[in-house]
């Protein structure tokens, strides 16, 4: 009877565990959205960011903003108005901030221990920028095993040379939607969407 009652216990902790949800909000920082630095839709992404944010934090779920220090290549230092997250964002005393120094917000960073302590394995992906630190951090969670949902409507990016940020964003839904799942799986969904789940 102990035992049934122990492994039934132990049993509902890792389904927990597995459901676990924590919203990633990556280098939404003041030096990456300037007027030499246009990024596409910002206003409605930072919108729908704040939205999703709200939703996470009613359902008692991590909100993590994920700040780049580039303090060894002399940009975005930490404490700077640069490093700084928008001001449009809307924070909360219950948000977990941490900094990143590479575009894989896991390279040498906290993320990992802290989803790890908050018992993490769904991540939900929005921020800057969609083709460097989305992308790469989409990969590495995917290396480490855990589900994954990019907010199809709330990433961005600016123009490059040789295609414009619209563009840009929408081949990346596409790739992440056609992947090959991995242990980790990777789903693409809208604000919309996630909202009514």
């Amino acid at each position: 009877m102990i035992k049934n009652s122990l492994e039934s216990s132990m049993w509902q902790m890792k389904v927990k565990y597995k459901q676990m949800k924590a919203l990633l909000i990556i280098d939404m920082q003041k030096g990456s959205f300037t007027p030499a630095t246009p990024r596409f839709d910002s206003g409605n992404v930072i919108d729908r960011i704040n939205q999703l944010a709200e939703k996470f934090r009613q359902i008692k779920r991590p909100v993590i903003y994920i700040q780049h220090d580039g303090t060894s290549a002399g940009e975005f230092i930490k404490g700077t108005h640069d490093w700084e997250v928008l001001d449009a964002l809307q924070k909360c005393t219950s948000d977990i901030f941490i900094n990143k120094y590479a575009n894989d917000c896991f390279y040498n960073s906290e993320l990992k221990s802290t989803l790890d302590k908050l018992g993490v394995s769904e991540l939900y992906i929005t921020g800057c920028a969609t083709d460097f630190c989305v992308e790469a951090t989409i990969q590495s969670a995917l290396t480490k095993e855990y589900n994954i949902t990019v907010i199809s409507n709330a990433h961005t990016t600016g123009d490059r040379p040789h295609l414009k940020a619209k563009k840009i964003i929408e081949h990346y839904n596409w790739i992440w939607q056609n992947m090959l799942p991995t242990k980790g799986q990777v789903s693409v969904k809208t604000m919309e969407e996630v909202l009514i789940q």
